[in-house]
Protein backbone atom coordinates (compact mmCIF):
# COMPACT_ATOMS: atom_id res chain seq x y z
CA UNK A 1 0.00 0.00 0.00
CA UNK A 2 1.49 3.38 -1.06
CA UNK A 3 0.25 6.65 0.40
CA UNK A 4 2.02 10.18 1.26
CA UNK A 5 4.63 10.45 4.21
CA UNK A 6 4.56 13.65 5.91
CA UNK A 7 6.54 16.69 4.12
CA UNK A 8 7.56 20.48 4.81
CA UNK A 9 4.99 22.65 4.84
CA UNK A 10 4.64 24.02 1.31
CA UNK A 11 6.89 20.62 -0.30
CA UNK A 12 5.04 18.23 -2.53
CA UNK A 13 4.18 14.91 -0.17
CA UNK A 14 6.95 12.07 -1.08
CA UNK A 15 4.80 8.76 -2.46
CA UNK A 16 5.92 5.85 -0.76
CA UNK A 17 5.93 2.41 -1.73
CA UNK A 18 4.93 0.80 1.67
CA UNK A 19 8.09 -1.47 1.74
CA UNK A 20 9.17 -0.25 5.45
CA UNK A 21 7.71 1.04 8.15
CA UNK A 22 8.02 4.94 7.92
CA UNK A 23 8.53 5.32 11.51
CA UNK A 24 11.96 3.00 11.67
CA UNK A 25 12.90 4.32 8.08
CA UNK A 26 12.89 8.25 9.39
CA UNK A 27 15.04 7.31 12.76
CA UNK A 28 18.07 7.73 11.23
CA UNK A 29 19.99 11.04 11.29
CA UNK A 30 22.94 9.76 9.22
CA UNK A 31 25.23 11.30 12.09
CA UNK A 32 28.10 8.07 10.50
CA UNK A 33 28.57 6.96 14.28
CA UNK A 34 27.72 3.52 12.96
CA UNK A 35 30.36 3.44 10.28
CA UNK A 36 33.50 2.36 12.35
CA UNK A 37 31.36 -0.61 13.66
CA UNK A 38 30.03 -2.13 10.50
CA UNK A 39 31.98 -4.80 9.68
CA UNK A 40 31.34 -4.53 5.82
CA UNK A 41 32.20 -0.66 5.68
CA UNK A 42 35.70 -1.79 7.41
CA UNK A 43 36.36 -3.73 4.59
CA UNK A 44 35.29 -1.61 1.88
CA UNK A 45 35.23 2.08 3.12
CA UNK A 46 32.50 2.22 0.38
CA UNK A 47 29.78 4.34 2.01
CA UNK A 48 27.02 2.24 0.64
CA UNK A 49 28.34 -0.84 2.42
CA UNK A 50 27.92 1.07 5.82
CA UNK A 51 24.27 1.02 7.45
CA UNK A 52 24.17 4.77 7.52
CA UNK A 53 24.19 4.45 3.36
CA UNK A 54 22.07 1.27 2.74
CA UNK A 55 19.41 3.30 5.09
CA UNK A 56 19.91 5.99 2.57
CA UNK A 57 19.36 2.89 -0.54
CA UNK A 58 15.93 1.75 1.66
CA UNK A 59 14.84 5.61 1.35
CA UNK A 60 14.95 5.37 -2.19
CA UNK A 61 13.65 1.90 -2.83
CA UNK A 62 10.47 3.43 -0.94
CA UNK A 63 10.47 6.43 -2.79
CA UNK A 64 10.42 4.90 -6.11
CA UNK A 65 13.82 6.32 -6.69
CA UNK A 66 15.26 2.89 -7.47
CA UNK A 67 14.29 0.09 -8.53
CA UNK A 68 14.30 -3.64 -6.58
CA UNK A 69 16.34 -4.31 -9.53
CA UNK A 70 18.91 -2.25 -9.29
CA UNK A 71 22.45 -3.48 -9.17
CA UNK A 72 23.33 -1.65 -6.08
CA UNK A 73 20.34 -2.28 -4.07
CA UNK A 74 20.73 -6.25 -4.94
CA UNK A 75 24.26 -6.32 -3.78
CA UNK A 76 23.86 -4.25 -0.82
CA UNK A 77 20.79 -6.67 0.11
CA UNK A 78 23.29 -9.38 0.00
CA UNK A 79 26.21 -8.04 1.28
CA UNK A 80 24.97 -6.83 4.06
CA UNK A 81 25.76 -9.44 7.60
CA UNK A 82 22.53 -8.60 9.34
CA UNK A 83 25.09 -8.71 13.15
CA UNK A 84 22.88 -5.50 13.99
CA UNK A 85 26.28 -4.02 15.42
CA UNK A 86 25.33 -0.56 14.07
CA UNK A 87 22.46 -0.60 16.86
CA UNK A 88 24.03 -0.35 20.38
CA UNK A 89 26.20 3.11 19.00
CA UNK A 90 23.24 4.34 17.17
CA UNK A 91 22.50 7.81 19.29
CA UNK A 92 18.92 8.00 17.41
CA UNK A 93 17.94 4.33 18.15
CA UNK A 94 17.65 3.10 15.03
CA UNK A 95 16.51 -0.57 14.69
CA UNK A 96 18.22 -1.38 11.58
CA UNK A 97 17.85 -5.41 12.18
CA UNK A 98 13.78 -4.80 11.88
CA UNK A 99 14.55 -2.23 8.40
CA UNK A 100 17.36 -5.01 7.31
CA UNK A 101 14.36 -7.78 7.16
CA UNK A 102 11.58 -5.27 5.59
CA UNK A 103 14.23 -5.13 3.11
CA UNK A 104 14.94 -8.48 2.69
CA UNK A 105 11.42 -9.63 2.70
CA UNK A 106 11.36 -7.15 -0.17
CA UNK A 107 13.70 -7.99 -1.91
CA UNK A 108 14.13 -11.73 -1.57
CA UNK A 109 10.60 -12.79 -2.06
CA UNK A 110 9.49 -15.50 -3.97
CA UNK A 111 12.28 -16.17 -6.78
CA UNK A 112 14.40 -13.15 -6.14
CA UNK A 113 15.49 -14.88 -2.90
CA UNK A 114 19.34 -16.65 -3.45
CA UNK A 115 18.98 -20.27 -4.59
CA UNK A 116 20.76 -21.43 -1.51
CA UNK A 117 18.53 -19.12 0.72
CA UNK A 118 15.31 -20.78 -0.53
CA UNK A 119 16.75 -24.33 -0.50
CA UNK A 120 17.70 -23.41 3.24
CA UNK A 121 14.36 -21.95 4.30
CA UNK A 122 12.13 -25.20 2.81
CA UNK A 123 14.89 -27.92 4.36
CA UNK A 124 14.82 -26.20 8.07
CA UNK A 125 11.15 -26.15 7.34
CA UNK A 126 10.45 -29.70 7.15
CA UNK A 127 10.40 -31.22 11.20
CA UNK A 128 11.10 -35.00 10.66
CA UNK A 129 13.74 -34.44 8.32
CA UNK A 130 15.83 -32.35 11.02
CA UNK A 131 14.16 -34.70 13.91
CA UNK A 132 15.60 -37.07 12.38
CA UNK A 133 19.05 -35.61 12.10
CA UNK A 134 19.62 -35.04 15.77
CA UNK A 135 18.94 -38.69 16.00
CA UNK A 136 20.62 -40.09 13.39
CA UNK A 137 23.63 -37.87 14.82
CA UNK A 138 23.46 -38.40 18.41
CA UNK A 139 21.68 -35.22 19.83
CA UNK A 140 19.96 -35.30 23.28
CA UNK A 141 17.18 -37.61 23.67
CA UNK A 142 13.75 -36.27 23.37
CA UNK A 143 11.68 -36.42 26.77
CA UNK A 144 8.28 -36.33 25.61
CA UNK A 145 5.24 -33.74 26.20
CA UNK A 146 6.69 -31.01 27.46
CA UNK A 147 6.81 -31.21 31.81
CA UNK A 148 5.18 -28.26 32.77
CA UNK A 149 8.10 -28.47 35.92
CA UNK A 150 10.95 -28.08 33.84
CA UNK A 151 12.76 -25.74 31.30
CA UNK A 152 12.27 -26.71 27.96
CA UNK A 153 15.67 -27.07 25.61
CA UNK A 154 15.58 -25.76 22.38
CA UNK A 155 16.99 -28.08 20.04
CA UNK A 156 18.37 -26.20 16.80
CA UNK A 157 18.35 -27.16 13.70
CA UNK A 158 21.77 -26.88 12.44
CA UNK A 159 23.20 -27.65 15.98
CA UNK A 160 21.15 -30.83 16.08
CA UNK A 161 23.17 -32.57 12.83
CA UNK A 162 26.66 -30.59 13.42
CA UNK A 163 27.25 -30.49 17.25
CA UNK A 164 25.10 -32.77 18.74
CA UNK A 165 27.34 -32.50 21.67
CA UNK A 166 25.99 -29.41 22.76
CA UNK A 167 22.70 -30.42 23.69
CA UNK A 168 23.92 -33.54 25.41
CA UNK A 169 26.16 -31.18 27.40
CA UNK A 170 23.38 -28.74 28.62
CA UNK A 171 21.32 -32.31 29.67
CA UNK A 172 24.45 -33.13 31.87
CA UNK A 173 25.15 -29.42 33.24
CA UNK A 174 20.93 -29.79 34.32
CA UNK A 175 20.28 -33.00 35.35
CA UNK A 176 16.56 -33.18 36.39
CA UNK A 177 15.66 -29.17 35.06
CA UNK A 178 15.33 -29.38 31.48
CA UNK A 179 13.36 -31.64 29.23
CA UNK A 180 13.93 -32.04 25.80
CA UNK A 181 10.01 -32.27 24.33
CA UNK A 182 9.61 -33.97 21.06
CA UNK A 183 8.30 -32.77 17.88
CA UNK A 184 10.55 -29.42 17.61
CA UNK A 185 10.71 -27.63 14.19
CA UNK A 186 12.43 -24.97 13.34
CA UNK A 187 12.04 -21.84 15.31
CA UNK A 188 12.40 -19.45 12.13
CA UNK A 189 15.19 -17.32 12.31
CA UNK A 190 16.70 -18.06 9.66
CA UNK A 191 13.68 -17.30 7.76
CA UNK A 192 13.43 -14.31 9.67
CA UNK A 193 16.94 -13.20 8.38
CA UNK A 194 16.42 -14.58 4.90
CA UNK A 195 13.38 -12.80 3.39
CA UNK A 196 10.41 -14.66 4.91
CA UNK A 197 10.06 -12.87 8.29
CA UNK A 198 6.23 -14.30 8.15
CA UNK A 199 7.36 -17.63 7.99
CA UNK A 200 9.85 -17.07 10.74
CA UNK A 201 7.09 -15.82 13.15
CA UNK A 202 5.10 -18.56 12.29
CA UNK A 203 7.59 -21.04 13.26
CA UNK A 204 8.52 -19.46 16.14
CA UNK A 205 4.75 -19.25 17.29
CA UNK A 206 3.89 -23.21 16.81
CA UNK A 207 7.69 -24.02 18.61
CA UNK A 208 5.55 -21.91 21.68
CA UNK A 209 2.61 -23.15 21.74
CA UNK A 210 4.44 -26.88 21.28
CA UNK A 211 6.33 -26.07 24.11
CA UNK A 212 4.59 -23.48 26.68
CA UNK A 213 6.77 -21.63 29.42
CA UNK A 214 10.44 -21.10 29.01
CA UNK A 215 12.23 -22.26 26.46
CA UNK A 216 16.30 -22.72 26.73
CA UNK A 217 18.16 -21.53 23.83
CA UNK A 218 22.05 -22.47 22.85
CA UNK A 219 22.05 -20.22 19.97
CA UNK A 220 22.19 -16.64 20.22
CA UNK A 221 20.41 -16.08 16.99
CA UNK A 222 17.62 -18.48 17.51
CA UNK A 223 17.18 -16.84 21.36
CA UNK A 224 17.19 -12.85 19.88
CA UNK A 225 14.30 -14.20 17.44
CA UNK A 226 12.10 -16.45 19.46
CA UNK A 227 12.20 -13.66 22.51
CA UNK A 228 11.40 -11.10 19.98
CA UNK A 229 8.30 -13.68 18.60
CA UNK A 230 7.77 -14.81 22.04
CA UNK A 231 8.23 -12.40 24.62
CA UNK A 232 11.78 -11.96 26.42
CA UNK A 233 10.08 -13.28 29.63
CA UNK A 234 9.44 -16.88 28.01
CA UNK A 235 13.04 -17.23 26.38
CA UNK A 236 16.30 -17.59 28.10
CA UNK A 237 19.99 -17.78 26.73
CA UNK A 238 21.84 -20.15 28.24
CA UNK A 239 24.69 -18.40 29.87
CA UNK A 240 22.18 -16.04 31.06
CA UNK A 241 19.98 -18.76 32.66
CA UNK A 242 23.16 -20.54 34.20
CA UNK A 243 24.35 -17.20 35.74
CA UNK A 244 20.80 -16.61 36.97
CA UNK A 245 20.57 -20.50 38.62
CA UNK A 246 23.80 -21.26 39.71
CA UNK A 247 24.22 -17.55 41.32
CA UNK A 248 20.59 -17.69 43.21
CA UNK A 249 21.07 -21.10 44.47
CA UNK A 250 25.22 -21.51 45.22
CA UNK A 251 24.54 -24.97 47.65
CA UNK A 252 22.85 -26.63 44.33
CA UNK A 253 24.85 -25.62 41.59
CA UNK A 254 27.34 -28.27 40.40
CA UNK A 255 31.28 -28.73 41.38
CA UNK A 256 32.77 -27.01 38.51
CA UNK A 257 36.26 -27.77 38.22
CA UNK A 258 39.12 -26.50 36.10
CA UNK A 259 39.35 -26.81 32.33
CA UNK A 260 43.61 -27.12 31.94
CA UNK A 261 45.75 -27.71 29.36
CA UNK A 262 49.43 -28.85 29.23
CA UNK A 263 49.13 -29.01 32.96
CA UNK A 264 48.30 -25.59 33.82
CA UNK A 265 45.07 -23.75 33.91
CA UNK A 266 43.77 -23.72 29.85
CA UNK A 267 43.53 -20.23 28.00
CA UNK A 268 39.62 -19.41 26.84
CA UNK A 269 38.53 -16.84 24.31
CA UNK A 270 35.56 -16.02 23.36
CA UNK A 271 33.50 -14.84 20.23
CA UNK A 272 30.13 -13.49 21.07
CA UNK A 273 26.97 -14.33 18.84
CA UNK A 274 26.43 -10.58 17.09
CA UNK A 275 22.39 -10.90 17.85
CA UNK A 276 22.93 -12.28 21.67
CA UNK A 277 25.51 -9.39 21.94
CA UNK A 278 23.44 -6.66 19.90
CA UNK A 279 19.82 -7.50 20.13
CA UNK A 280 19.28 -9.06 23.46
CA UNK A 281 22.32 -7.16 25.32
CA UNK A 282 23.67 -10.27 26.89
CA UNK A 283 27.73 -9.99 26.91
CA UNK A 284 28.88 -10.58 30.29
CA UNK A 285 27.16 -13.88 31.22
CA UNK A 286 29.85 -16.20 28.76
CA UNK A 287 32.50 -14.16 29.83
CA UNK A 288 31.67 -14.77 33.54
CA UNK A 289 31.00 -18.38 33.22
CA UNK A 290 34.49 -19.26 31.30
CA UNK A 291 36.39 -17.00 33.80
CA UNK A 292 34.87 -19.42 36.19
CA UNK A 293 36.72 -22.25 34.98
CA UNK A 294 39.90 -21.49 33.02
CA UNK A 295 42.17 -18.17 32.60
CA UNK A 296 39.93 -16.08 30.17
CA UNK A 297 41.27 -13.98 27.48
CA UNK A 298 39.15 -11.66 25.95
CA UNK A 299 40.28 -10.94 22.07
CA UNK A 300 39.86 -7.45 20.44
CA UNK A 301 36.99 -8.69 18.31
CA UNK A 302 35.09 -10.69 20.29
CA UNK A 303 32.35 -8.74 19.77
CA UNK A 304 32.20 -8.32 16.24
CA UNK A 305 31.13 -10.56 13.55
CA UNK A 306 33.09 -13.60 12.57
CA UNK A 307 31.79 -13.51 8.87
CA UNK A 308 29.00 -16.40 9.79
CA UNK A 309 25.91 -14.40 9.77
CA UNK A 310 23.54 -17.11 9.38
CA UNK A 311 23.71 -18.07 5.63
CA UNK A 312 26.30 -15.61 4.94
CA UNK A 313 28.90 -18.17 5.05
CA UNK A 314 27.59 -20.05 2.58
CA UNK A 315 26.25 -16.91 0.38
CA UNK A 316 29.02 -15.04 0.38
CA UNK A 317 32.13 -17.24 1.12
CA UNK A 318 34.68 -14.64 -0.23
CA UNK A 319 33.24 -11.86 1.83
CA UNK A 320 32.58 -14.39 4.83
CA UNK A 321 36.57 -15.17 4.98
CA UNK A 322 37.44 -11.83 4.56
CA UNK A 323 35.92 -11.16 7.65
CA UNK A 324 36.79 -14.24 9.65
CA UNK A 325 40.35 -13.55 8.76
CA UNK A 326 40.88 -10.63 11.31
CA UNK A 327 39.22 -12.71 14.18
CA UNK A 328 42.09 -15.52 13.21
CA UNK A 329 44.67 -13.56 13.10
CA UNK A 330 44.10 -12.50 16.61
CA UNK A 331 43.47 -16.09 17.85
CA UNK A 332 46.29 -17.26 17.28
CA UNK A 333 48.26 -14.25 18.24
CA UNK A 334 46.54 -14.73 21.63
CA UNK A 335 47.75 -18.99 21.85
CA UNK A 336 44.67 -19.91 23.12
CA UNK A 337 43.69 -23.39 24.10
CA UNK A 338 39.89 -22.76 23.46
CA UNK A 339 37.95 -20.66 22.17
CA UNK A 340 33.99 -20.35 23.01
CA UNK A 341 30.82 -19.61 21.38
CA UNK A 342 27.36 -19.35 21.85
CA UNK A 343 26.12 -19.77 18.39
CA UNK A 344 26.24 -22.66 16.36
CA UNK A 345 27.09 -21.09 12.92
CA UNK A 346 29.55 -18.85 14.48
CA UNK A 347 31.08 -22.75 15.83
CA UNK A 348 31.21 -23.79 12.26
CA UNK A 349 32.36 -20.59 10.91
CA UNK A 350 35.55 -20.83 13.36
CA UNK A 351 36.16 -24.41 13.56
CA UNK A 352 36.59 -24.53 9.58
CA UNK A 353 38.80 -21.38 10.02
CA UNK A 354 40.95 -22.74 12.16
CA UNK A 355 41.53 -26.20 10.57
CA UNK A 356 42.36 -24.18 7.72
CA UNK A 357 45.31 -22.48 9.28
CA UNK A 358 46.35 -26.12 11.05
CA UNK A 359 46.01 -23.97 14.64
CA UNK A 360 46.41 -25.63 17.69
CA UNK A 361 43.20 -23.99 19.27
CA UNK A 362 39.75 -26.13 19.30
CA UNK A 363 36.20 -24.27 18.99
CA UNK A 364 34.01 -25.55 22.28
CA UNK A 365 30.63 -24.13 22.61
CA UNK A 366 29.93 -22.76 26.04
CA UNK A 367 27.95 -25.56 27.83
CA UNK A 368 30.87 -27.90 25.99
CA UNK A 369 33.62 -26.18 28.28
CA UNK A 370 31.07 -26.15 31.15
CA UNK A 371 30.69 -29.92 30.66
CA UNK A 372 34.60 -30.73 30.45
CA UNK A 373 34.62 -28.43 33.84
CA UNK A 374 31.63 -30.52 34.97
CA UNK A 375 33.55 -34.05 35.16
CA UNK A 376 37.05 -32.70 36.48
CA UNK A 377 34.59 -31.11 39.03
CA UNK A 378 33.79 -34.86 39.86
CA UNK A 379 30.20 -34.48 38.46
CA UNK A 380 27.01 -32.89 38.62
CA UNK A 381 25.34 -31.40 42.79
CA UNK A 382 23.74 -34.24 44.88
Amino acid sequence: MSGPEEAPAGAEPVATRGIFDADLLSACISCGFCLPACPTYSLTQDERASPRGRISLMRALEEGRLDEDDPTLVEQASFCLGCRACEPVCPAGVQYGALFEQWRDHQWRGRRAPVRARALRAATGVTAAITAAGVLRGAARRTGPPDADRVHLVLGCAERALFPGVSRAVVELLPGAVDVPSGQGCCGALHGHNGDSAEGVRLATELGRRMPGTVLVTAGGCATHLAHVLGRDRVRELSEFLVERWDAAPDAAPALGEVRAGGRRARVGLQDSCHLRNGLGVVRPPRDLVARVADYVELPSAGRCCGSAGTYAMLRPEDSRAVLDVHLDEIEAADLDHLVVVNVVCQKQLVEGLRRRRSRTTVLHLAELLAVALRAGGGPAA
